[in-house]
């Protein structure tokens, strides 16, 4: 490793946020055509470290190599000029916008005064192919899937001559099939001479795709170490500072009476076809029924429908045996239903609030916080910091806005304030996505918990290994309908993957010929 010319060395990083350091005196070598991994907790302070490196924050302390020549990047402007490009997380597009408009956007090639559209179709095509990115020129944002908006923003920094790319968390909202996908990018991007970092912490694909992996924990670099001569488990040890349990330990379900029942269910989508079809489906008391199913197929809408977030056209919905078809919101959380949402920013937290504010956003009302009209902001804080205490949420304060804490503390919080409600039945979505080993087998053994506790669980997950280990029962959900429920510990990945694209199993386990 050490004869490969070096196209990244940061030295001694520095950051310092208030009440946290955020990286502490880091240094990183990346070798030229590495796929070089940052490996971390959620809020180890990798995203920092990278955004230091793009030009979004400065550091304190230390000093950055490009090419072995020591420069100031104090912009993403700088950055690209430096060939450096970063694909966000968070993807940032213009939905209305087509492809092209989007990659080229304050970098336009001109036809005298015009801005020469064609010539930039062109040249997006031409990158598109080089790369093997398959991704239509003329095609509107608001129109592709998550997978293509992402190699939209991979274009972005082709299109600005980047060499050296930096990927934050890009897998965290892809389908599998999508992720496979992805790697074949990076291979085919390294192949081209560029240069990869990717800030992750799903070991997998690590193992898959990567050189060489830096670990970062709570703002220190622990270890650098080349792949092939690590594992998982010694790579999780070092993440989360102790030996992770990948295999979910739980005794066999004792299910009870039906907690939830959802009776030939339809409901129209937002292009105003049927979303569900005729779903039916049971959760009982002391089970977890996972939901399996290729993005896209129903699962969304299927939990607004059950939260009260959009109105079913026929069927209904009786939880405890009692009809809750199209209620309010609260009417429904109000009957013994917990929801964490599969998207915590929009639907989990208001991210400004303070943390003791969101522990309370759906009771505030109770006699507990509110007196004579009155919050209670005593009750409230002091709620806050048991809950904060009790599940682990690292956060500087209760004080401290939402927005400040790392996607896995985000998570813990919401995880907190669901299940301190005591409900009869806990809707959990997409409740790992985005987060480290240590923060899923925390959230698994809760819903665990929960199920041992006699309570009903409803987990709705796009990772199939996560179905598979944490459920009783697996419903199979297609095109808006479930197709077959299986038992969770007879099924297998292939024949999941069967049902969710359309072959149909039988109830209980066999192909239905």
């Amino acid at each position: 490793m050490n004869s490969v010319k070096k196209v990244v060395e940061m030295r001694g990083i520095t950051k310092r946020f208030p009440g946290i350091v955020a990286n502490d005196s880091i240094t990183l070598s990346v070798g030229k055509g590495e796929i070089h991994a940052l490996l971390g907790e959620n809020g180890a302070g990798k995203s920092t470290l990278m955004n230091i490196l793009f030009g979004l924050y400065q550091p304190d302390e230390g000093e950055i190599l490009i090419n072995e020549k020591v420069v100031q990047i104090t912009s993403p402007r700088i950055a690209n000029e430096l060939g450096i490009g970063m694909v966000h997380q968070h993807f940032m597009l213009v939905e209305t916008f087509t492809v092209t408009e989007n990659i080229v956007l304050g970098n336009e090639p001109k036809n005298g005064l015009k801005i020469d559209i064609q010539s930039a179709e062109k040249a997006v095509e031409k990158l598109s192919n080089q790369y093997g990115l398959k991704v239509d020129p003329r095609a509107k944002i608001q129109d592709i899937s998550v997978g293509m908006q992402q190699r939209v923003e991979i274009l972005k920094t082709l299109y600005r001559g980047a060499d050296i790319l930096i990927f934050d968390e890009p897998t965290a909202v892809l389908t599998p099939q999508e992720i496979h996908e992805l790697i074949e990018i990076m291979h085919n991007l390294v192949k081209e001479g560029k240069t990869i970092i990717l800030i992750t912490h799903k070991l997998k694909e690590i193992m898959a795709v990567c050189d060489a992996v830096t670990i970062i924990r709570r703002g220190k670099v622990i270890d650098s170490v080349l792949v092939k001569n690590t594992n998982p488990d010694d790579l999780a040890a070092k993440m989360v500072g102790r030996e992770v349990n990948f295999r979910v330990d739980k005794t066999e379900a004792k299910p009870k009476e039906t907690i939830l029942a959802v009776e030939n269910v339809t409901a129209m989508g937002n292009r105003g076809v049927n979303a569900l079809n005729n779903l039916s489906l049971e959760v009982r008391a002391g089970e977890i029924l996972g939901i399996a199913g290729v993005d896209g197929n129903g699962q969304s809408e299927l939990i607004e429908v059950l939260t009260g977030l959009r109105k079913a056209t026929s069927g209904r919905v009786l939880l405890n045996g009692k009809e809750i078809t199209n209620q309010n919101p609260r009417n429904i959380s109000e009957s013994g239903l917990s929801h964490i949402p599969e998207d915590r920013h929009k639907r989990g937290l208001v991210l400004d609030f303070t943390m003791s504010e969101n522990m309370v956003l759906e009771t505030y009302f109770h006699p507990t916080f509110c007196k004579n009209g009155f919050l209670d902001y005593g009750a409230i804080d002091k709620h806050a910091a048991k809950l904060i205490e009790e599940f682990d949420v690292r956060t500087p304060s209760i004080y401290t806005p939402a927005r400040a804490l790392s996607g896995g503390n985000q998570q813990k919080a919401i995880i907190a304030r669901e299940v301190d409600k005591n409900p009869d039945l806990l809707i959990a979505a997409q409740p790992t996505r985005g987060l480290d080993v240590g923060a899923i087998e925390f959230i698994h053994r809760r819903l665990i918990d929960q199920r041992d506790q006699g309570k009903a669980v409803l987990l709705l997950s796009l990772e199939l290994d996560e179905v598979i280990n944490v459920s009783d029962r697996i419903a199979v959900i297609y095109e808006g309908a479930i197709v077959g429920i299986v038992d969770a510990k007879s099924t297998t990945e292939q024949e999941l993957g069967l049902m969710m694209s359309g072959g149909k199993v039988m109830q209980g386990g066999g192909n239905d010929e």
